[in-house]
């Protein structure tokens, strides 16, 4: 059965709050609270406590996106698909009915790594809000302090391994021709001049940078027009994008879904990974 909430909504990949408000007790949907900060692991969680949207269960970056860090691999390793499609069962999610809308106050940072996991176990009906809880709570929208009971749903992982690569894969295409690589990261951390959390500063040879945070404003709202930033990229047979841990190249690889573009792959070890054989 697919999701008719889902053919409904009014962007395939991002909704706004007006939209998720009108749907937010419809059976077919399950909203998740991604909020997490790098230099503080319990603070999203401790967030959704204090306050999250009416309904919303919460998932975290290391416990539930990520697997334990290994010495190479990076600094987020994709999760356990089975220990995950186990927790979205958990809540109500059945793999190709079930619409989900993920959320942080990110800019996308952390939803948008929920949106391209799901998608990447083969669950096309995931979005991400606009303008994330703070956008939400600006409209005056229903929150609560009340975790949600148990559902009951059953998620089936149909991994599309085509949509990530490895260090191997990355050191054997990245200078062909038809390929272009990305990072992700913020300027001056691609440029090697600062680098606050991996051991190295600089970016693989060959990359280019598009800034993760350039997909929305600054009250995370995404900016209209995203083919516009990719116009000299739009013609490669593969992108391959990175950041440092694998997680904001995912919100690169929206913005390329939201141009149109479909040759986006994810190098998920990233600069935490490849630097970690250069030390």
């Amino acid at each position: 059965m697919k999701s008719t909430i889902f053919r409904n909504c009014d962007n395939r990949h991002v909704v706004s709050s007006a939209w998720l408000h009108t749907h937010l007790y419809d059976p077919q949907l399950v909203i998740l609270d991604c909020r997490y900060s790098l230099m503080n692991q319990e603070l999203g969680f401790n967030q959704y406590q204090e306050s999250h949207i009416e309904g919303a269960y919460f998932l975290d970056l290391n416990r539930d996106l990520s697997s334990p860090i290994q010495k190479h691999g990076g600094r987020h390793p994709l999760p356990d698909i089975n220990q995950l499609a186990a927790k979205l069962s958990q809540i109500g999610v059945t793999s190709g009915e079930t619409m989900i809308v993920a959320y942080d106050d990110s800019r996308f940072g952390f939803a948008a790594r929920l949106w391209w996991l799901l998608r990447y176990m083969g669950h096309e009906y995931v979005a991400v809000l606009d303008g994330g809880f703070a956008g939400w709570q600006a409209q005056n929208y229903e929150t609560s302090s009340t975790v949600p009971s148990v559902r009951v749903g059953k998620f089936i992982p149909n991994i599309q391994t085509e949509f990530v690569v490895d260090i191997e894969t990355v050191k054997s295409r990245k200078d062909l021709p038809e390929v272009v690589l990305i990072d992700s990261r913020e300027g001056d951390r691609y440029r090697g001049e600062r680098e606050p959390i991996d051991p190295i500063a600089g970016h693989i040879e060959g990359a280019v940078n598009y800034p993760w945070m350039e997909v929305t404003n600054e009250q995370g709202f995404v900016i209209d027009n995203q083919g516009d930033r990719w116009q000299e990229v739009k013609n490669a047979q593969e992108a391959i994008v990175y950041c440092g841990s694998g997680v904001t190249a995912c919100v690169n690889l929206l913005s390329l879904k939201l141009a149109g573009i479909e040759t986006g792959k994810l190098y998920a070890g990233s600069w935490s990974d490849w630097s970690s054989y250069l030390v």
